[in-house]
């Protein structure tokens, strides 16, 4: 219906006509830009025939805007590619068709003008060294329509209110995945509705942890094994299986999608470096969340950097003794083992003398949250994403069978960690989807509840085009994070794909949460509202499993290497 006597133009006046044909055109002009911008960072940054890293280091910003238009042309691609399997199997309604139009309109007209890395980084193709002669391959009879008429206010309006025509709790737009996969999203919908949505919020005002029997229903619906091979007591689903099931769950607290980050993480590192008695002993188990495992990753002052730790794993008689200290460790007080990465040889210092360890511990309570000896710990206080807790961990001599070293080769730890990035962001990814989409649930019901001067707030064009726009970055999101989820699932290497799904996602996020903030005004700000909290877990989102800068800095090494 339209909003409070507002005249909504029809639909055949906002669709752009042969819409699929012209955004295919608009693609090979963007895909020239970019090679454009590589080629000219490419020279840049090349030093005796070899891309040097300190020479992008020093040309950073063009190295991660190179990084960022990559991204968008990638987005931009898998929207077409969604677009045309979804008009080919009759899908691609009016819904989807503006969702598409105005995505183009948007991210082109952000690649001719100015792509946002932050709030306060904005990167145009000079910067990346882009000559304005090659900035002309923009200006195609495709790309003028689509950032002229591609992004309108008429648009955004109709999709909006198509959008209120839809019921409660129905993801915006047909998603273009098999029936199989959709089954799956709704089993996760209902369990987060009934289960999490109405508990979440009071879980974070008191920074409680995620009750048991939550964890209990999730280990019976088959989270924790969800990618796990069936013989080893998973059910052998695809990584596409674990992006819409994460979604599900962080769409309803992001807490709960996240529990199985941890049993992804640590399956994948035994399923890549395990021997096979280690397999068989661990995976089942994980599977069935008999034992809940925590990453011990991360030290006091390195951050990023792990070739830089410091925790030493000495060797006495057939086991292990650690020492060190370790930070920002999710969930570890009622965990049953940690994939610890420490150094087993202390002539090194850099990343080959690191192993990975399965050590494990006794789960804590809340009178005594580490139990074992040789083993310390303390909560750190967050803002956000508190249902697991963080902690800082100290080992003094603590006992690691040798039994438990992944492999059981010293030395194999980084390599083996690099093998789970590709999952971990590709979850992370999702995870970041189903947070954004919460911020347009709870925004898209406010703005229709909530009067000021005789009208519901998403009858202002402002409101409007904010939750329309919220729409069309999901979905933008969404695709890019599939895509990766496919090519992992096709063996195919995809690092590049699973680092940009992260990167977009991350941003996308923190955007529709801020706005959905800004929707709900003065009472966004109040602790009693439910957007104040996805405000505050979307802002990890852009530090952990690589920080945006970090991020980027990959892509853009992958890109020129």
């Amino acid at each position: 219906m339209p909003h409070d006597g507002q005249d909504m133009p029809q639909a055949q006046t906002l669709l752009l006509p042969d819409l699929l044909a012209l955004t295919k055109a608009a693609l090979a002009p963007v895909e020239t830009v970019l090679a454009a911008a590589r080629d000219a960072l490419a020279a840049q940054v090349t030093e005796d025939d070899r891309v040097s890293g300190r020479l992008i280091e020093a040309h950073q910003t063009a190295a991660h805007g190179l990084a960022w238009l990559a991204t968008y042309t990638q987005a931009l691609q898998q929207m077409q590619a969604w677009a045309e399997r979804l008009q080919s199997d009759g899908k691609f309604g009016e819904v989807e068709q503006l969702l598409h139009q105005i995505a183009f309109g948007e991210y082109l007209s952000q690649i001719a003008g100015g792509i946002p890395m932050s709030q306060t980084e904005i990167v145009r193709l000079p910067d990346i060294g882009v000559t304005q002669d090659q900035q002309c391959a923009l200006m195609t009879d495709a790309v003028m329509t689509l950032t002229r008429a591609g992004n309108t206010p008429a648009a955004r309006a109709r999709l909006v209110q198509l959008m209120q025509e839809q019921s409660a709790n129905v993801t915006v737009g047909a998603t273009g995945l098999d029936d199989e996969l959709e089954m799956i999203r709704e089993q996760f919908r209902r369990f987060s509705v009934d289960r999490v949505e109405p508990n979440a919020h009071e879980w974070h005002l008191k920074d409680e942890l995620i009750p048991m029997e939550i964890i209990e229903e999730m280990a019976e619906l088959g989270v924790f094994g969800l990618t796990i091979p069936e013989e080893y007591g998973g059910f052998g689903l695809s990584k596409a299986s674990m992006c819409v099931v994460s979604e599900e769950l962080s769409r309803g607290y992001i807490g709960v999608g996240s529990l199985g980050t941890r049993s992804e993480i640590a399956a994948e590192l035994i399923l890549c470096g395990g021997t096979e008695d280690q397999k068989q002993h661990w995976l089942p188990k994980l599977a069935s969340a008999e034992i809940l495992p925590t990453a011990v990753f991360t030290e006091p002052n390195t951050g990023s950097d792990l070739g830089s730790l410091r925790t030493r794993a000495v060797k006495v008689g057939d086991d292990y003794e650690v020492t060190g200290n370790k930070t920002w460790i999710t969930h570890a007080a009622r965990t049953h083992v940690m994939t610890l990465l420490a150094r087993t040889d202390p002539e090194t210092s850099d990343y080959k003398g690191l192993s990975m360890f399965l050590a494990e511990k006794t789960p804590g309570t809340d009178e005594n949250p580490f139990p074992t000896p040789g083993m310390t710990g303390g909560e750190i206080e967050v803002l956000g994403y508190r249902g697991m807790k963080e902690y800082e961990l100290g080992f003094d001599k603590f006992k690691v069978k040798g039994e438990n070293l992944l492999g059981g080769v010293e030395g194999q730890g980084f390599k083996q960690l690099m093998q789970t990035f590709e999952s971990a962001r590709i979850q992370t990814a999702a995870r970041a989807i189903g947070v954004a989409q919460s911020a347009l649930d709870v925004a898209m019901r406010y703005a229709q509840d909530r009067k000021q001067f005789g009208k519901p707030l998403i009858a202002f064009p402002r409101v409007a085009d904010k939750l329309a726009m919220m729409a069309v970055e999901i979905m933008v999101a969404r695709q890019l994070t599939y895509f990766s989820a496919w090519e992992k699932d096709n063996d195919r290497r995809c690092d590049l794909e699973a680092g940009m799904a992260k990167l977009l996602g991350a941003r996308v996020a923190w955007a529709c949460a801020d706005n959905g903030l800004q929707i709900h005004g003065g009472n966004g700000f109040a602790l009693e509202y439910s957007i104040s909290r996805i405000l505050c877990d979307a802002r990890i989102l852009n530090i952990f499993e690589g920080a945006a800068e970090i991020q980027a800095q990959v892509i853009a090494r992958r890109l020129l290497g």
